[in-house]
């Protein structure tokens, strides 16, 4: 009952509970199309150009951006758990506290990318380009940075947990409080050793 049919009932001295209740209207869930793109979990959208769209917190878990153009998007606590990403452009993304687990950015470019806080348990970043990212305080437990490229980019408080950095290429990071415990790292270019 809204709060104007209640006034109108109980100034005709009608209780709440002897009014008449109104139809209740079913909530529909708002789908946003970008481009062509239905935003919403398991879209499939290989291409999309998404520049600079706004999609703090939406649900895309599930959802193909294979090869899409997400340079200086916003994707703020969104969730793309399960989301591939491969060969997409995500440079300057802001996406703190990112929700990506087993999400896959083979070869993807995301140079100057906002990753902090972000959660990407097994995530597979083989061959992408991270330079100048910023993935402070990141939970990157088991993942996948083989042939990736972290040069010049902030890891700290980052957490390697069984991550794979062979022949990863960190050289010129922060690596200020990163923790690497159980990590591979085989030909990695400057990364911690005694781990």
């Amino acid at each position: 009952m809204t709060l104007a049919g209640l006034a109108a009932a109980l100034a005709v001295g009608v209780g709440p509970a002897q009014a008449a209740p109104e139809a209740a209207v079913p909530a529909v869930p708002a789908v946003r199309i970008v481009n062509g793109c239905a935003l919403w979990p398991y879209a499939q959208c290989p291409g999309v150009d998404l520049r600079h769209a706004d999609l703090t917190g939406l649900d895309l878990r599930g959802a193909d951006f294979t090869g899409a153009l997400l340079a200086r998007a916003q994707l703020r606590s969104a969730n793309l758990a399960g989301a591939r990403l491969d060969g997409a452009d995500l440079t300057g993304v802001q996406a703190y506290a990112l929700n990506a687990p087993g999400a896959s950015f083979l070869g993807a470019r995301l140079v100057g990318a906002h990753l902090e806080q972000a959660r990407l348990f097994r995530a597979d970043f083989s061959g992408a380009d991270l330079d100048g990212a910023s993935l402070e305080a990141a939970k990157l437990n088991l993942v996948f940075f083989v042939g990736a490229r972290l040069t010049q980019a902030n890891l700290q408080e980052a957490k390697f947990v069984g991550s794979n950095l062979k022949g990863a290429d960190l050289r010129g990071s922060l690596l200020r409080f990163a923790i690497f415990p159980e990590a591979h790292l085989v030909q990695c270019l400057g990364c911690p050793e005694g781990w």
